[in-house]
């Protein structure tokens, strides 16, 4: 009895199904004014700002950019070819990072000197061809002091040579399109042919910064010390104590390049990067970095509708084995605007109110698009959440029974 039942309850149940999920297919459109607010490609160039110094900085280039778009805010100079002196190590630093997410090393990976890392001079922690350091420790004395027999004894871990590392340099920044650079070693003493741009280093500093976040954990430092307390670092970079919301990045300097720094700093969401090269003193650089910096966080704001893979609405589903399929952002909808125009902001929601199975996973629904006074500012791909099955009278009897089932052993 209580089997003869069970099996009239699941028969009634396919054909209600049947009877619900033949749904009228429209398309609808629908605006919400003022809503609530909830790696790498090149750089995103305005032509109205190249080569336009209105902030009159005292430098041979410079460039500011937001760091999760990539738009560029301000630049002249930007593809002028440059020493980039130990701002070089911004692209050691990314390939160390990279060895890291890869397997390769560990934070924990003791890391041997060789004579020749012991011999670099320049910024350094002298280490000794007797010792070996972790990797982790050698990441604090880059990032903080510059430290060029480290990141040469990194290098030659990761690369079997110094001139192998720098080949996966060269190659890392080809694949990043820094097409104004040519690196002939990995710490930025001056050497012939080793040249870069103000455009390319934010290039490699947002491919750092998005990408590999936990930079931050050392590039933020001010002071600390190494080898139980024996070795003291204090940061070169100065913003780092001095500039609100500072994350990074990386100083350099030597006879040739002059002054040269790419700073980072996020507030309210809105994340920076300026790069300034050939300033004519340390203090200087700073204070273009600073004007930059200043100069986006005053105009600009980053605002964020939602996240990836956010639900944006139900879509029915007939003749699927589900009557529905949530339809999510396929990227962050999120952008770059002016201050103080905020409130101008629409967007539009172009979906159908039903589709019919089979639906794959991200398989596109609709759109979203975003408006400014009007024009848009970004469109945003809407995608199935998950796969829905066309519905037949085998896997419908077998889905019914797996949720009867279920339901018998609450």
């Amino acid at each position: 009895m209580q089997k003869s039942k069970i099996i009239s309850l699941i028969l009634l149940l396919i054909i209600c199904s049947f009877n619900t999920c033949y749904a009228f297919s429209e398309s609808y459109t629908w605006s919400v004014i003022n809503p609530s607010i909830e790696t790498s490609s090149p750089l995103t160039e305005s032509k109205d700002i190249l080569d336009n110094n209105f902030l009159s900085l005292e430098a041979g280039s410079a460039i500011l950019i937001e760091q999760n778009t990539g738009k560029m805010l301000y630049g002249y100079n930007i593809h002028e070819k440059l020493h980039p002196a130990s701002v070089t190590k911004i692209m050691s630093l990314l390939l160390i990072m990279e060895a890291l997410d890869s397997g390769k090393i560990t934070l924990d990976t003791q890391i041997p000197c060789s004579e020749n890392a012991a011999s670099m001079g320049g910024s350094q922690i002298w280490l000794d061809p007797r010792e070996t350091l972790s990797v982790n420790d050698m990441l604090k004395a880059i990032s903080v002091v510059s430290a060029n027999d480290c990141v040469v004894a990194l290098a030659e871990y990761l690369g079997g040579t110094e001139e192998g590392f720098v080949q996966m340099m060269n190659n890392r920044a080809k694949e990043l399109g820094m097409n104004d650079t040519t690196f002939k070693n990995c710490h930025g003493l001056d050497e012939d042919g080793h040249l870069t741009s103000a455009y390319d280093i934010a290039l490699m500093s947002r491919e750092l910064l998005v990408n590999h976040p936990s930079i931050t954990n050392y590039s933020t430092i001010w002071m600390d010390t190494l080898r139980d307390g024996k070795s003291a670092l204090s940061n070169t970079n100065k913003l780092v104590r001095n500039y609100s919301g500072c994350t990074g990045l990386k100083t350099g300097s030597t006879s040739l390049a002059l002054y040269n720094l790419s700073a980072s700093a996020t507030r309210d969401d809105l994340s920076l990067i300026a790069v300034i090269m050939k300033a004519p003193s340390s203090a200087i650089r700073f204070q273009n970095a600073s004007s930059l910096l200043d100069y986006g966080f005053t105009n600009f704001s980053y605002k964020s509708f939602g996240n990836k893979n956010d639900i944006v609405k139900s879509v029915n589903v007939s003749k699927g084995l589900e009557t529905s399929v949530n339809a999510v952002y396929e990227s962050s909808p999120s952008f770059l605007i002016q201050k103080g125009k905020e409130s101008n902001i629409t967007y539009e929601i172009n979906l159908k109110e039903s589709i019919q199975a089979p639906v794959s996973q991200g398989q596109f629904l609709g759109t979203v698009n975003y408006y400014l006074d009007g024009s848009n500012i970004e469109t945003v791909n809407l995608i199935a959440e998950n796969s829905i099955s066309k519905m037949n009278l085998f896997n419908m009897s077998i889905h019914l029974f797996n949720k009867w089932f279920t339901l018998l052993r609450i």
